[in-house]
Formats: C-alpha cells, structure tokens, sequence
C-alpha cells in the first residue's frame, strides 16, 4: 500500500469536528509564519485573492460535481 492510499485510509476515519479542527492548525501554523516572518503580510492583497482561488477550484470542482 502506498504512501498516498494509506494517508487517505486514515482520513476517512475523520468526523466532521476532526476536520475543522485540522482546518484550524492550519490556521494557526499560517498565523505563526506570518509572524515569524512579517514581510509576508506586506505582500498585495491581489496575491492573497489569487492564491485563494487558486488552491479553490479543486475542492468546488469536488464538491459540485
């Protein structure tokens, strides 16, 4: 079984309030990043709305087909 299969396996266990509870660790490590390194807030809000929907279209492409 390989790395990605049983990566997948495990997280199928995961209830609703496992999920958003992961959701919110990534939160907070994007929140530690930032400021450990307080050049990244400095950037344009545009890159910020890009990168939005960028990492986006996969998971409402899922979603709604």
């Amino acid at each position: 079984m390989g790395l990605l299969e049983n990566i997948n396996r495990r997280v199928k266990r995961f209830d609703i309030v496992d999920v958003k509870l992961a959701q919110l660790t990534a939160m907070f490590l994007a929140l530690i990043i930032a400021k450990l390194i307080p050049e990244i807030m400095d950037m344009n809000i545009l890159v910020f709305i890009i990168l939005l929907v960028v990492c986006s279209i996969k998971p409402s492409r899922v979603f709604w087909s």
